[in-house]
């Protein structure tokens, strides 16, 4: 189960993170959570998710999920799978591997049948409203333009955030937690991102390629809960 505020830090494929370098990374992930009291969850390659969450307690995301039951789906990423192999839920529709809405729509139902959670990603405002609609169980507001940078969505673009924020509550859609992402490097950026209505970030290579992803992540944790 996802709580609120959260970090969830995206391995994507990088070499730093896949394999037996993903357990490890996931170990100083879950050494945060606990030292610091917070919520992290992780979001890892779909054939790390059974080894990675055999070695930790965090919650451990798919990055993808595609919305089948179990059948002739070949090649498909399916919710029962995931959850038979440890898995509390999956990221969908990042920058990286966009979806159509239907797409999304029947991943987020098909998860919600088997008890897992869905963060969802939308770049625009406009997005984030449709995907709302959808009741993921949190919707991370990403510019794709932002991803990988050194410039956070909240310094950049705080105009994005709250647009989101005032979107989705015009849906009067109160389960789905709004986290943003893109850039996200700093306690300030993650503080900031709080100021604007987020519940939380998703990063990536802020933590992942770092010298030193144990720091970095309690410099966030920092942010996240004790602002600026």
């Amino acid at each position: 189960m996802l709580k609120k505020p959260i970090i969830i830090v995206n391995f994507k494929t990088y070499p730093d993170a896949t394999g037996q370098h993903a357990i490890k990374l996931a170990k100083i992930c879950e050494h945060v959570a606990t030292e610091m009291n917070a919520n992290i969850a992780i979001a890892v390659q779909a054939l790390d998710v059974f080894r990675v969450s055999q070695a930790v307690g965090i919650p451990v995301l798919a990055q993808h999920v595609d919305g089948f039951s179990a059948g002739a789906h070949t090649g498909s990423v399916i919710p029962e799978a995931l959850k038979n192999a440890g898995a509390a839920g999956s990221l969908i529709n990042h920058s990286e591997w966009r979806i159509p809405l239907r797409n999304i729509a029947a991943a987020i139902d098909e998860c919600h049948k088997h008890g897992l959670s869905v963060v969802a990603c939308a770049d625009t405002p406009e997005n984030a409203k449709a995907i709302a609609r959808l009741h993921p169980t949190m919707l991370a507001i990403e510019p794709p333009d932002l991803i990988g940078g050194k410039v956070s969505v909240s310094a950049a673009r705080p105009e994005i955030l709250t647009q989101s924020v005032n979107a989705v509550n015009q849906n009067k859609v109160k389960a789905t937690a709004l986290l943003c992402g893109a850039g996200i490097h700093t306690r300030a950026d993650v503080a900031k991102a709080v100021e604007l209505g987020m519940e939380g970030v998703l990063v990536a290579s802020g933590v992942v390629l770092s010298r030193n992803p144990e720091q970095v992540l309690k410099e966030l944790v920092a942010g996240l809960e004790k602002p600026i």
